[in-house]
């Protein structure tokens, strides 16, 4: 028997997979638990129609993410720090400040998103990466000024 998988099984599938099993497994457990469904007509139109438009989402996602990565890079944020001696800077900046201070500015990330390989300790530009989508890094630049 042919199933459509609704759900990832671990060793047997992955969701929107196709797949060949034998008729007791697919009866009593697949469909039973609701990790699958058959294959017939209608089944097979619900997954063209569910992939299609989860591809049409995805490009808009695209989109959208590459207007905004235009945008971030076309700014520089500005952080007042502390300094003492030799204008080292007291403490350092770090993504949960990027991101408030880019909240302020009207994006909306996760912190998880502001990739640093470390806090930022100087005074002066400093460049960071954004994970906006899928392969789409924004390079955005901050200045650490007294």
């Amino acid at each position: 028997m042919q199933v459509i998988f609704i759900k990832d099984v671990k060793g047997q599938g992955k969701k929107d997979e196709i797949k060949k099993v034998k008729d007791g497994y697919a009866e009593n457990f697949l469909i039973k638990k609701g990790y699958a469904v058959p294959l017939n007509d209608s089944s097979l139109a619900k997954l063209k129609r569910d992939q299609a438009s989860a591809k049409k989402q995805d490009e808009e996602n695209r989109r959208q993410a590459q207007v905004q990565k235009e945008k971030l890079e076309q700014e520089t944020f500005t952080f007042k720090v502390k300094t003492g001696n030799q204008d080292r800077v007291f403490g350092s900046v770090s993504a949960k400040q990027i991101k408030e201070e880019l909240d302020k500015k009207g994006y909306n990330f996760d912190k998880k998103q502001i990739q640093l390989e470390n806090n930022l300790t100087s005074l002066g530009f400093h460049t960071i990466t954004i994970n906006l989508y899928k392969e789409i890094n924004a390079k955005v630049k901050i200045q650490l000024v007294k």
